[in-house]
């Protein structure tokens, strides 16, 4: 078993497996993790899997740092290596058909995915992650993409509608759940009602007829991937913090699963500037 460093060789041969598993995700073909990981290790320095492992969730992090899709099920893991972005910058500048995979992945449209049990959707928040860009060496390469693909998948309005739709699902069923048929009966999609400037996307109720406000942010990722909320969305969690919760969708493109954060969301969230209002002065 090897405890030196990785060297530039292991980590371009990762980099690549990773990124080869990570097309056929986006790409929606089947592939086996076990089997990469089998036939990656050869090729290795004496790496064990759980060394083999760490790096997959350093390369995770790198990629989502970068506003990049990636594998589902290695959770990102910060603090990783500059060589590791450096390799991996200069394997993404050189395929371009993976930067078309994720554009084409992103801007896909999606239905509601069916679901047995929708009510075993709801999960457990997930830990909090580290601040991006948390390198375990100064002068740290920057990942530089054409665009920002988790924001571009923020963008897709089938797919939030789509989120919307599955969590209106959900609050009847809950509610229903609980006997409580006559306040499901009331919930409503105010998004398509009343249009995005409640600040809120569905109007529901706890068990008690209170109402519960509900904001909706899906992705077809994984936990980890960050969301973009608007200032009238915070601002309105504000002033309704008793009443407001956000529900995060998240692996959406087969097996749905959700977690809330009642209250503020800058209570519930670490906010970081994504674009600012300009004007000559």
């Amino acid at each position: 078993m090897s405890s030196t460093d990785w060297s530039r060789v292991e980590v371009e041969v990762i980099v690549a497996d990773y990124l080869s598993m990570l097309a056929s995700e986006l790409a929606g073909t089947p592939y086996n993790k076990t089997a990469h990981r089998r036939a990656l290790k050869p090729l290795l320095q004496g790496r064990s899997d759980s060394s083999i492992e760490f790096k997959h969730a350093n390369i995770s992090a790198a990629l989502l740092d970068a506003g990049f899709p990636y594998i589902n099920g290695y959770k990102p893991l910060p603090n990783y290596q500059s060589l590791l972005a450096e390799v991996l910058a200069e394997r993404l500048d050189k395929t371009p058909d993976l930067l078309t995979l994720a554009a084409t992945d992103v801007d896909r449209p999606i239905v509601v995915p069916e679901v047995e049990d929708i009510l075993a959707a709801l999960t457990e928040r997930p830990q909090p992650r580290p601040a991006p860009h948390k390198i375990s060496e100064p002068s740290v390469p920057i990942i530089r993409l054409p665009t920002n693909y988790i924001e571009r998948e923020a963008r897709n309005r089938s797919l939030g509608n789509a989120g919307e739709l599955f969590v209106l699902n959900f609050e009847r069923a809950r509610l229903i759940h609980a006997g409580k048929e006559n306040l499901a009966a009331k919930i409503e999609h105010t998004a398509k009602v009343h249009g995005d400037h409640a600040g809120y996307d569905i109007l529901s109720f706890e068990d008690s007829g209170v109402e519960r406000l509900i904001e909706v942010k899906t992705t077809k990722y994984g936990v980890d991937t960050p969301f973009f909320v608007t200032r009238n969305e915070v601002a309105t969690s504000e002033r309704h913090a008793s009443q407001y919760q956000l529900y995060r969708l998240f692996a959406f493109r087969q097996a749905p699963r959700l977690y809330t954060l009642p209250g503020a969301i800058g209570h519930t969230c670490r906010l970081s500037a994504a674009t600012f209002l300009a004007a000559p002065k």
